[in-house]
Parts: structure tokens; C-alpha cells; sequence
């Protein structure tokens, strides 16, 4: 439980003029606070329609008081909910009466941590809150959503178990290995810990999309000198945000645009043009283009279709590619059919008049999980990845010794770095500086 003994308050509700708007409080205080600003003992999970009264009996404002008793409540403490009219000045002075009374503003994301301390949420799913505030698109939303009801945290408990039992059979092998029984030599051990990095690939794939939707996708552009890359990147964000010529390499440095699709957030990076050069500006962009492509989440070859030609240069085998034939208008339709083929394109475009724009998008939103055939998307964010790539490959270490037979301490201790690793998505650990992070990001009220 929290070992907080103040009490917390603050304007949950948007800013502005609205209809409706909230002030929350949490703590000890919060059942009193009830009583003096509402003249009345409040019952509890029952809403009462009633007059909100100054230190003087003036009367602030008509709305709806709601008290909540600990542990039964979102914070776990004991929760005041006053709605009433959105105006400014209203909730302002709702506000100013809950501080009189004893109350403290809310840091950003306090309600969450105080939810979090007591045990009422895991640190996945208060994340999941700020992620499904700030959703962009229902995709979005729906992972978020997950997350929030404890699904993702539900995938990794069973992953946890998984570990846990396997460890538990790795110390008896060695607490136990001058019995005559050879533990370590079963196949089932080695199985199960096979079947364990499939689980672990399986909550990846979910995690990344939902990562994908949260954060946005980065898309490089690139390919040849005048292949159509800037003409495609202002097409994208529907600005003239690069300059177009007919001159060869008029882009020379790295551009960027966020453009959202359906509400998805893209990264778009335009880049110089990929060809042999002894110009050192030139140069220079090309070694910029390819530390863009390094860094990318996906790379968009472009080639032209009046003279078709891939870069001349190496592109990275860890980043997945799409081949886009651009100037299909100035080619025949068995010319463009011959150059899909030959080149493995996903789409034929002309950036300069907007044809095949639209799947282009739908294409791209593909790629960031918009439409995804991965089941039951998750809301995570980059620790969370971090913390499954990390336990994967202690896992998939822990396999290596126990197939070779060497040092088999080592891998009771990879998969104890393995369970460490899982610990910190759902909040097992103790690092208030993490936690700190990770509620500042929050919203007043949240």
C-alpha cells in the first residue's frame, strides 16, 4: 500500500469551456472534504445531485458528488469526484475550496502512481492509460485498451510461470547432481525451453505493432538520383516541403515530415539520391541516407520507371523494404506490369499527379499495424520492448547451454536474468526514478 498521508487534488477534466467538468481528490481527507463541501455525510458509490458550498455556505456550484471508500477505488485510497459545469472559474473555485480543506495539487500522473503503489494497476496498464488518452486512431485505441484491462500483463504472468518452472528444475538438477537421475539430460527440458522463446516471439509480435501504433512508424525514402523521392515525400504530407528539380542530385541532406494517416503517426524521411559520385557534398548525403536507412523501421525503394535502375549501393538486410515504381504515368501498362515483376514492386505510383496515392497510404498503414492479422494487438512502449528482447535472448542463451551440456549454472542464471528482465514491464522491481519518468509524461488529473 501507498505510505503517502496527504491528500491529493486536481481538475480531472479537459481544459476550456465544456459541459461537464471534474475535480478529483485522493487521500485521507477526501470522505471530510466530502462532508464540508457538500453539508452533508456522502454515501458511498452513490451519486448525489447537490449544491457545492464555499467556507462561507455561498454556494460554488450545483453538480454531482461521488465518494468512493479505500480500497475500493481507483487509487485504492478514499476518492471525492465533484462534476460540475465546465467553465474555468467554476472548477477553479471547486479547486481553490478542496486546497483550503487541506488538500495538495496532484503532480501530473499522481492518481496513476497512487493506483500503481496500491496495488490496484500493474505498471503496464497505468501506461496503458496515458496511451489511451492520447490514442491517435481507434487501431490505436483498441491496443490500449488491452493493455488497460490487463491482457499484456496477463502474457507475460504466463511467460513468468513458464520461467519460473523451469528454473525451478534447473536449481533441483544441480542441488541433486550426484543422484544417478540425470535431470539436465531429459528432452522435455529442452522442449519446454523451445517452446518458451516461441511464446516470447509471440508477445513480440504483438508488442511491436502496438508499439508501431503508439509511436508512429519512421519510412525512408530512397533510391536513385531523380527517381521521384522529394516529389513522393511533398505528395505524402501535402506541403512543398522538399524542392524539386531536373537537376540530379538537388537533394542533398536528410528531410523530414510527420504526416498522419488515419490518424497514425509517420516519421517520413526524405534522403539524397544513391549513385557512384566524387562530389564530397554529395557524399556526405549519401553517408546520411544510409544512417537514416539504418535507423529506419522500413524503407521505401523508389524506382523510375523511364529508367529503371535499383541504388547502387548496399541497403540494410535488418530493414524490411518495399520496391515502389514511381512516373507510372509516362509508361504503358505492360511496361509497368514487366517492371513488378521484375523488380518484386508493391505498387505502381506517380508521386507528381497523385495516382496510386491512396494505396500507397493504405500500404503504409499496413506496415504500422493499422490493419494488422497479428491477433490481439498490445498497447507497449520501447522499455517494454527493450525488457522482451533482453529476456528472449537470455532465454535463447539458457537453450545454447543446455543443448551443448556446458555449465549448466549458467543457464539457471540466464533465465533468472530472463524473469529480472520481465519484472520491470509489470513494475516488480524498486526504481522510483524510473517511476518518475514514466508519471511525469502523465496528464494533470490522471
Amino acid at each position: 500500500m501507498s505510505t503517502s498521508g496527504d491528500t491529493i487534488a486536481a481538475i480531472a477534466s479537459g481544459t476550456g469551456r465544456a459541459g461537464i467538468g471534474v475535480v478529483r481528490i485522493s487521500g485521507p481527507l477526501a470522505p471530510a472534504m466530502g462532508r464540508s463541501i457538500c453539508d452533508r455525510d456522502l454515501p458511498v458509490r452513490e451519486a448525489c445531485y447537490l449544491p457545492f458550498l464555499a467556507d462561507n455556505g455561498e454556494v460554488l456550484d450545483r453538480g454531482i458528488a461521488l465518494l468512493f471508500e479505500a480500497p475500493h477505488s481507483f487509487t485504492g485510497e478514499h476518492v471525492l469526484e465533484l462534476q460540475g459545469h465546465g467553465g474555468p472559474v467554476v472548477l477553479d473555485m471547486i479547486m481553490q475550496r478542496a486546497l483550503q480543506l487541506g488538500a495538495r495539487p496532484a503532480r501530473p500522473g499522481e492518481f496513476s502512481e497512487r493506483a500503481f503503489l496500491n496495488e490496484k494497476l500493474d505498471l503496464a496498464q497505468a501506461e496503458a492509460i496515458s496511451d489511451l488518452i492520447d490514442s491517435s486512431s481507434v487501431a490505436a485505441a483498441r491496443a490500449a485498451v488491452r493493455s488497460l484491462s490487463g491482457e499484456f500483463s496477463a502474457h507475460v504472468a504466463i511467460i513468468q510461470e513458464e520461467l519460473i518452472a523451469l528454473r525451478v528444475w534447473l536449481e533441483a538438477a544441480l542441488d541433486f547432481s550426484e543422484e544417478e537421475i540425470d535431470f539436465l539430460a531429459e528432452p522435455v527440458l529442452q522442449q519446454r525451453t523451445i517452446n518458451l522463446i516461441s511464446q516470447f516471439d509471440s508477445l513480440l509480435a504483438r508488442a511491436e505493432q502496438g508499439q508501431r501504433l503508439r509511436d508512429g512508424l519512421t519510412i525512408v525514402i530512397a533510391g536513385v538520383t531523380n527517381a521521384g523521392k522529394s516529389s513522393l515525400l511533398n505528395a505524402l504530407a501535402g506541403v512543398e516541403s522538399a524542392i524539386v528539380t531536373d537537376i540530379e542530385g538537388t537533394t542533398r541532406d536528410v528531410l523530414r515530415e510527420e504526416i498522419s494517416i488515419d490518424g497514425v503517426p509517420l516519421h517520413v524521411v526524405d534522403t539524397a539520391g544513391l549513385r557512384s559520385t566524387e562530389d564530397l557534398v554529395e557524399l556526405e548525403g549519401i553517408r546520411r541516407a544510409r544512417v537514416q536507412m539504418d535507423n529506419a523501421d522500413h524503407v521505401l525503394v523508389i524506382i523510375d520507371a523511364t529508367r529503371p535502375e535499383l541504388p547502387p549501393v548496399e541497403l540494410p538486410d535488418r530493414v524490411a523494404q518495399s520496391v515502389i515504381i514511381n512516373k507510372s504515368d509516362q509508361v504503358d501498362e505492360h511496361r509497368l506490369s514487366a517492371l513488378r515483376d521484375e523488380y518484386g514492386a508493391s505498387l505502381c505510383i506517380s508521386a507528381k499527379h497523385g495516382q496510386g496515392l491512396d494505396a500507397l497510404k493504405a500500404h503504409l498503414l499496413s506496415l504500422a499495424g493499422h490493419d494488422s492479422a497479428v491477433e490481439g494487438v498490445y498497447s507497449a512502449r520501447r522499455r517494454h520492448l527493450d525488457a522482451l528482447y533482453h529476456a528472449r535472448e537470455a532465454t535463447d542463451a539458457a537453450l545454447y547451454r543446455l543443448r551443448e551440456s556446458t555449465m549448466p549454472e549458467l543457464a539457471a542464471e540466464e533465465l533468472r536474468l530472463a524473469q529480472q528482465s520481465l519484472d520491470q514491464i509489470t513494475g516488480r522491481f524498486d526504481s522510483e526514478d524510473l517511476l518518475g519518468r514514466i508519471f511525469s509524461d502523465f496528464c494533470i488529473g490522471k
